[in-house]
């Protein structure tokens, strides 16, 4: 979960996001190199009053600033690339599940249990108990078990939504009349908290996501007290 006055990005909490971690930190140290070259050149040319003759016309430095970019491009590129078909490869999912956007709040379908299904509604402050956090808890949460493949299906009843938990690195468009997909893999235990990230109405800042990963052992005993009830 975010914290006052955090800069960088959340604690990773899947491999997914951390490769995203990896990328971002690989893309920002290229950008800060340019940056420190480009100045130097920019302090160099506005104090120094000498003038290299042969720099006023010269093939070989435009083949390089021209050359040079086209390369670092290409470092930027592939990794982007890779990460990008990684975030849409679904293997043998074990646990499919359906998330629904609603004006304003979400709804969840265990796919492989036809009889669990539940809506999530934020906690409204007055009910909050001590310790939670205000604005981002919710009444049923999603509990899911750990290192264990998830897919999840993403759609809306009414108008555009985002399922989007940043700690996960996931963040799908929930669209009217289509079925999204998006999968992840939990990388340990605890609560992550995530919101709707499509401007969706007057309420859509209030209408959070939140993921409790348990181990499988838990899960079994929570999905056995849900068909049972």
């Amino acid at each position: 979960m975010a914290t006052w006055a955090q800069l960088g990005l959340q604690d990773a909490s899947s491999p997914l996001m951390e490769e995203l971690i990896y990328f971002h930190d690989y893309t920002l140290i290229i950008l800060t190199l340019i940056i420190i070259l480009v100045f130097y050149g920019l302090i160099s040319l506005i104090t120094s009053s000498l003038t290299n003759r042969f720099f006023l016309e010269g093939q070989e430095l435009e083949t390089i600033w021209t050359v040079v970019p086209a390369f670092i491009l290409i470092f930027i590129a592939f990794p982007s690339l890779q990460l990008l078909y990684l975030m849409d490869e679904v293997n043998n999912p074990f646990l499919t599940i359906k998330a629904i956007g609603h004006q304003w709040y979400w709804s969840y379908e265990y796919t492989d249990y036809h009889e669990i299904e539940f809506d999530s509604y934020m906690v409204p402050t007055s009910d909050l108990e001590a310790g939670l956090p205000r604005l981002l808890e919710v009444d049923n949460r999603l509990v899911l078990p750990y290192q264990n493949p998830i897919r999840v299906l993403v759609s809306s009843a009414d108008v555009l939504h985002s399922w989007a938990v940043p700690s996960l690195g996931v963040k799908m468009d929930a669209v009217p009349g289509r079925l999204n997909q998006t999968s992840f893999l939990l990388s340990r235990t605890g609560l992550f908290y995530g919101q709707c990230s499509e401007i969706c109405g007057a309420n859509h800042s209030f209408m959070p996501i939140v993921i409790e990963s348990v181990p499988f052992e838990n899960f079994e005993s929570w999905i056995t007290q849900n068909l049972e009830e």
